[in-house]
């Protein structure tokens, strides 16, 4: 993508996933083969209640697994303060900062074990904006890894980019690995379009990719 066009808008995740693409990118880029220095980025959620300095955040996951080592402008750097005064207000500064942007070229997504993409949660209905969300006990149970591997260590809101948002990215790349993920790829892939499997909302996009290793995509296809 930064090839092409090395001014792009990039929606970025956090989580164990795109570890491996984001030390790929830093490789890429201390071969030379990679300049971020025009690119502009929005990571897709953080946690609420905590600043981007505190060692569980998102901020933090991304500074060390990608950001210190590529040559991306602080400047264009965009992420959600969980820390923030009215988390409301905060969620329309990110639609307002993305818009300003010109939309997300490029939308990297990961997965969680119940088919959320982004912090956007199992329901009734799925938030279309960036927006407040009550994390479900496997959620953070999943993100007990950031703070000590202790569950009740993790904050039960985070602050997060909306499906209608996500949907609005130009192009959509989702990346997951290993069995635990296999069930919820089946939903998304084969199974109808529900906001019980927010995921399965990708259906619509007119340009989704998705990165899967054979574990992931064993169920892909069956009923």
């Amino acid at each position: 993508m930064l090839r092409a066009t090395p001014a792009a808008v990039l929606g970025l995740a956090s989580g164990r996933t795109p570890v491996d693409g984001y030390a790929e990118m830093q490789r890429l880029h201390a071969a030379g083969q990679m300049d971020w220095s025009r690119a502009s980025t929005f990571n897709l959620d953080e946690f609420a209640g905590i600043d981007g300095g505190h060692p569980g955040s998102f901020r933090t996951f991304m500074e060390d697994h990608l950001f210190a080592g590529v040559n991306l402008r602080p400047e264009r750097i965009h992420f959600l303060d969980g820390a923030a005064a009215d988390l409301d207000a905060e969620c329309d500064r990110y639609e307002e900062a993305i818009a300003a942007a010109g939309g997300i070229d490029l939308q990297i997504l990961g997965i969680g074990s119940n088919g959320h993409i982004g912090f956007n949660e199992p329901g009734d209905d799925l938030p279309v904006r960036t927006h407040r969300v009550r994390l479900m006990d496997s959620t953070r149970h999943d993100n007990a890894a950031l703070f000590g591997d202790d569950p009740s260590r993790v904050p039960h809101e985070a602050l997060s980019m909306g499906t209608g948002t996500i949907l609005h990215a130009r192009r959509i790349v989702l990346v997951a690995t290993g069995g635990k993920k296999a069930e919820c790829i089946r939903q998304s892939v084969s199974g109808r379009i529900t906001t019980r499997v927010p995921a399965s909302m990708l259906q619509v996009h007119p340009d989704v990719e998705l990165l899967l290793d054979e574990e992931a995509a064993a169920l892909i296809g069956r009923t």
